[in-house]
């Protein structure tokens, strides 16, 4: 019998003076899907990642995400970043 794992999230914020994305919030399960409903209720954009939202829920509300996940967020951060551009023409 194949069990699943609880559902993780993560949201993180990029401020300019920072280094590197910032936590700033983090859960599992049931409070995990109500982050995800919220932020798609205020349009915010919300990205599927298993492997790097199990990554980044190990590390502390207002750390930097770690190095090994640099590459992977910056397509994401790229990726939001043309999507609000659109939008605001």
């Amino acid at each position: 019998m194949k069990t699943h794992a609880p559902l993780v999230a993560v949201s993180l914020k990029y401020p300019e003076e920072a280094d590197a994305p910032l936590i700033t919030a983090k859960s599992h399960g049931l409070i995990a899907r109500r982050m995800i409903e919220i932020a798609e209720e205020n349009h915010i954009p919300v990205v599927h990642d298993d492997v790097t939202a199990n990554v980044l829920s190990l590390r502390q509300i207002g750390e930097c995400i770690p190095e090994c996940t640099w590459e992977a967020l910056s397509a994401v951060f790229a990726s939001i970043k043309e999507i609000e551009e659109r939008l605001d023409k």
